[in-house]
């Protein structure tokens, strides 16, 4: 995943309230383009299998760790500046995940979603944190001297790359970042045909005209959605008056659809499903240089898509600065959640979500 590719404060992808700071170039090669697809699928995926038992033998998973892309995610962020581990054992994961085929995509640019997946000491849950994209925070300077104003939060990654966002996601959450893991939503249409649809309970019919088919209306209720239909589930905000906050609960509910019918729709008792479910994705999956998905999944290998939790980070509402339609956080409930996060408290973090 390469950060060669970066905008500058006055490249017009950066300004304006349509199309996001966040975005990055699109890059050249196929390799590259691979390289953001299902990480977020593919890490929790191969832990949910692992743990299944389908298919023993580490040898074999390890080969596949190792065909896995990797970042440099951590470099030029200044350790002096990093928050401190308080609960030894537990991770936190940044996810950043973008849309390069959504059809909203200007110029290049890409809808950004970044989430802070928390993973308890004991690994038996996971508690995974959506902070809108639009969050207007501190963006620290980056290396090359971009940024170190307050912005969109994922104008940092179009000022920094990976490790700027890393600097600005620990910045504004207090939280230590230990992985990083890259994810593109247009890759959910290949996982989820491959897995023969998933279930979604659509919670108010809508039509939108953003679809891979022009324009696409679904019905309220439980429904199976084959890959396109849930991309385009996925992607819409326009149908609804939280916008963006409304995409982030239909992503959240998913990629929950995709690990339960991962876990329940036969891959994990058919070795040739499973083998070729995570070699296809292995191909796609970019990470941090010292993660490793093998030694993840053994360790959470009791976990299943019953044990995670999604929210959104505690806000306060939206509204304009300048020109750039932006979300204003909620300090006091953001920093008590993200407190509970560093202290590996669950069920304090349960407790603040609602759940």
């Amino acid at each position: 995943m390469s950060d060669r590719h970066q905008l500058t404060d006055s490249d017009p992808r950066t300004q304006g309230s349509h199309v996001e700071p966040g975005g990055s170039v699109e890059e050249k090669t196929p390799r590259r383009r691979r390289g953001r697809r299902i990480a977020l699928i593919v890490l929790l995926a191969v832990v949910l299998l692992t743990g299944g038992g389908a298919l023993a033998g580490g040898l074999y998973y390890r080969s596949v760790d190792k065909s896995i892309e990797r970042v440099d995610a951590f470099e030029g962020v200044p350790e002096e500046s990093r928050p401190q581990v308080e609960a030894k054992g537990a991770m936190n994961i940044m996810i950043l995940g973008s849309d390069s085929r959504d059809p909203e995509s200007t110029g290049g640019s890409r809808s950004d979603t970044i989430i802070l997946a928390h993973l308890p000491k004991d690994r038996s849950s996971a508690q995974l944190i959506s902070i809108p994209r639009d969050t207007w925070t501190a963006v620290p300077k980056s290396k090359e001297g971009r940024g170190g104003r307050d912005a969109k939060i994922n104008a940092a990654y179009a000022w920094g790359g990976v490790p700027l966002m890393v600097q600005t996601v620990e910045k504004f959450s207090g939280v230590r970042v230990d992985n990083v893991a890259m994810v593109d939503f247009a890759g959910f249409k290949e996982i989820i045909d491959a897995l023969g649809g998933v279930e979604v309970d659509v919670e108010k019919g809508f039509t939108t005209k953003y679809s891979l088919i022009g324009t696409r209306t679904f019905e309220k209720g439980r429904q199976t959605m084959d890959g396109a239909a849930a991309l385009d589930y996925a992607r819409e905000r326009h149908a609804f008056p939280d916008g963006d906050f409304a995409r982030i609960r239909h992503q959240q509910q998913v990629i929950k659809a995709i690990l339960d019918k991962a876990a329940s729709g036969g891959v994990l008792t058919n070795p040739a499903k499973l083998n070729s479910f995570v070699r296809a994705t292995s191909d796609s999956v970019a990470v941090d240089k010292s993660l490793s998905l093998v030694d993840l999944a053994m360790e959470m290998r009791g976990l299943r898509g019953g044990n995670l939790t999604f929210f959104t980070c505690p806000v306060k509402g939206t509204g304009r600065v300048g020109s750039e339609s932006v979300v204003f956080p909620d300090p006091a409930r953001s920093k008590t959640l993200f407190d509970a996060v560093r202290r590996d408290s669950v069920p304090e973090i349960l407790a603040i979500s609602g759940k």
